[in-house]
């Protein structure tokens, strides 16, 4: 498993993935692209064999830092790949001067929050009706930075 930043040739396999995940909130092609045009961004793709496994979108503007995406493909998840990305996202973040990096994630995404919590991501707040069919958004936020160990 390769990380490397995405470009626009990676932008149809990651909006293929974006849709087998988020049918109903999936980004289009145009989102990503606008995405990776600012300067303020920094998207990373997890490859193997030629194909994209994973991704995820960070803003940061010092000292601030914002998770704007990350996904893992249905064949890779459990295998540490979204710890893996997390991982990636805050180095990068701390490489850009980020004290914090906040995000917002489906209060119905067990995975996710499982994640975050082994991350130590504290909630913040809940967004009520924040995604498609009256999905709550659960505000989370890590200060200070860190990685975590592999498990």
């Amino acid at each position: 498993m390769k990380l490397e930043p995405m470009r626009w040739w990676h932008i149809d396999q990651v909006h293929e993935l974006e849709q087998q995940l988020f049918p109903v909130d999936a980004w289009s092609k145009e989102q990503f692209w606008s995405e990776l045009a600012q300067p303020t961004r920094r998207y990373v793709v997890a490859i193997e064999g030629g194909s994209v496994l994973g991704y995820y979108g960070l803003f940061a503007l010092a000292p601030q830092s914002d998770v704007q995406t990350i996904a893992v493909s249905p064949e890779a998840q459990g295998r540490g790949l979204g710890a893996q990305l997390l991982n990636s996202l805050i180095e990068e973040a701390l490489a850009q001067g980020c004290e914090q990096v906040m995000l917002e994630v489906r209060s119905d995404n067990a995975a996710a929050l499982a994640l975050y919590a082994r991350f130590e991501f504290e909630a913040l707040n809940v967004r009520a009706d924040y995604y498609a069919h009256g999905v709550d958004a659960v505000v989370m936020r890590q200060k200070p930075l860190k990685m975590v160990v592999a498990s």
